[in-house]
């Protein structure tokens, strides 16, 4: 079952490195969206400010023909035309300011974004040494018990070993369920009276099976001393298997 939960953390790792990665890449995408924002303003920007120079510079025209009207319907018609260009020049220099303003707040989003960027990077960076250093302590254990089965596994009667990786394979990898309480851990079932003093036989060597999720069952007495504390579970399969 050691063997079981280490497989299953290290089975976790890329889950929790993908998920730091994550984070990292959503602090970026948002930076990136403000700037992104923050150029198209620039770029909205100078359109009006050519918009507003254009509209200007035919208003100087315009003026600069009143010396050759000569009629008064003409007159009225060119101060028309001109009183037009300057609602122009107004509206653009309106739109002109709610670019500027625009640029501004997006100037105070990508400095936020730049901050939470860094910060997000450097909880990141924390995280993943952990993550890295949990992963290389659980890759040694795993070879380290790795290596106990393998001196283990010929040891035990090929039939046993067999009937072992049936159940393996039934239950998701846990086959064995202590008993506590004279119950198996693994599904609740209470322990029949008999099979649960026979378990308890120093000298025992029959393997016992849970009677509902058929794992097999092992029993430890409890710890009353350093020395019982170093003693093996009774049973016929180790616990690291």
């Amino acid at each position: 079952m050691r063997l079981q939960d280490v497989r299953a953390r290290l089975a976790v790792f890329p889950k929790k490195i993908a998920e730091t990665e994550a984070r990292k890449a959503t602090a970026k995408a948002e930076l990136e969206k403000s700037k992104a924002a923050q150029l198209a303003t620039v770029k909205d920007r100078k359109r009006y400010e050519l918009d507003v120079e254009g509209w200007k510079e035919k208003v100087r025209k315009y003026k600069d023909q009143t010396s050759q009207i000569k009629t008064n319907e003409a007159y009225k018609a060119l101060q028309h035309e001109v009183q037009m260009a300057e609602e122009q020049i107004a509206k653009a220099e309106d739109r002109l300011l709610e670019q500027m303003v625009s640029g501004e707040e997006y100037d105070r989003r990508i400095k936020i974004s730049e901050k939470a960027l860094k910060e997000v990077e450097e909880v990141v960076r924390a995280e993943r040494s952990k993550i890295e250093s949990e992963k290389a302590e659980d890759e040694r254990a795993l070879a380290e018990l790795n290596t106990k089965r393998a001196a283990i596994v010929p040891r035990i009667p090929e039939k046993m070993m067999d009937h072992y990786d049936r159940i393996v394979k039934k239950h998701h990898g846990v086959a064995l369920a202590e008993v506590r309480d004279e119950k198996c851990t693994a599904c609740g079932m209470r322990v029949r009276p008999h099979v649960f003093q026979e378990m308890r036989r120093a000298n025992s060597d029959e393997m016992f099976h849970c009677e509902t999720c058929t794992r097999i069952l092992y029993y430890s007495e409890p710890v009353s001393s350093a020395a019982t504390a170093s003693s093996a579970p009774t049973g016929s399969l180790s616990n690291e298997t």
